[in-house]
């Protein structure tokens, strides 16, 4: 098993994609509950400012990085992750290998119009994938949210994509997957909007360049600009604070 690195306070597994769903495989093969977490820049920022997204993070049973940057960061502070196992690219690998060994998948997030062209779409792509269930991912209140997590059990699913925006994705699976019970339950974030082609992906070459972000950011600048060049700029200072505490120890 590939060693894990610490950076910024989080745990991030070492694992290349191939790793990762041989890892992945082997949590459905047990039937216990596992949660997974990506992090890329704009996490690690956030974690550094929430504790509770923190300890959620390093609760995990399996933590990738997806975010060229942050394999970059690795291999400046002397501790290099093998690659960037973008979250999308998981979730198609994992869509793809569920119609494959007949893993039942439970779709949350979004909007309904969204989430069920997922569940269609991926339904024609794979026709021996069984979709055990799907709902849009707006509740009012921890009532609603409790019998959010009971459908979710009773849906027996192997594995959960849970499409909410950071860090209440973390923290539902946080507080729920023990209740839930899903060999492994993965956030998305926004990729039932690229998987439906509503949210273009970038070009290959800007993927590999690190650039996916400003791709993003050019097709929803008003939004986008806010994460990218105010919030996310901290992730420097704190490159260079681990930088310091490294020299210094």
């Amino acid at each position: 098993m590939s060693p894990a690195i610490t950076m910024m306070g989080c745990r991030i597994d070492n694992l290349s994609m191939e790793e990762t769903l041989v890892r992945i495989e082997d949590f459905i093969r047990s039937g216990k509950p596992h949660q997974h977490v990506v992090v890329n820049v704009d996490k690690l920022v956030k974690a550094s400012r929430d504790e509770e997204l923190r300890r959620i993070i390093n609760a995990c049973a399996l933590v990738n990085v997806d975010g060229m940057p942050v394999v970059w960061a690795s291999r400046l502070l002397g501790k290099p992750l093998k690659e960037r196992v973008a979250g999308v690219d998981l979730f198609e690998a994992l869509m793809r290998r569920a119609g494959e060994r007949g893993w039942r998948v439970f779709l949350l997030g979004a909007r309904a119009e969204v989430v069920a062209g997922v569940a269609e779409r991926y339904g024609l792509r794979y026709p021996d994938l069984a979709i055990a269930g799907w709902r849009d991912g707006y509740w009012q209140g921890e009532a609603e949210e409790a019998a959010v997590a009971e459908q979710i059990r009773a849906s027996r699913a192997d594995l959960l994509f849970v499409a909410i925006g950071s860090p209440k994705k973390e923290q539902f699976l946080g507080r729920w997957q023990e209740t839930m019970r899903i060999p492994f339950a993965m956030g998305v974030g926004g990729t039932f909007d690229v998987a439906i082609g509503r949210v273009k992906r970038a070009p290959r070459w800007m993927q590999r360049a690190g650039l996916e972000w400003f791709y993003r950011f050019l097709q929803e600048p008003r939004r986008m600009f806010r994460r990218y060049f105010i919030e996310d700029m901290a992730f420097v200072w704190l490159l260079l604070r681990e930088a310091a505490h490294m020299r210094r120890q």
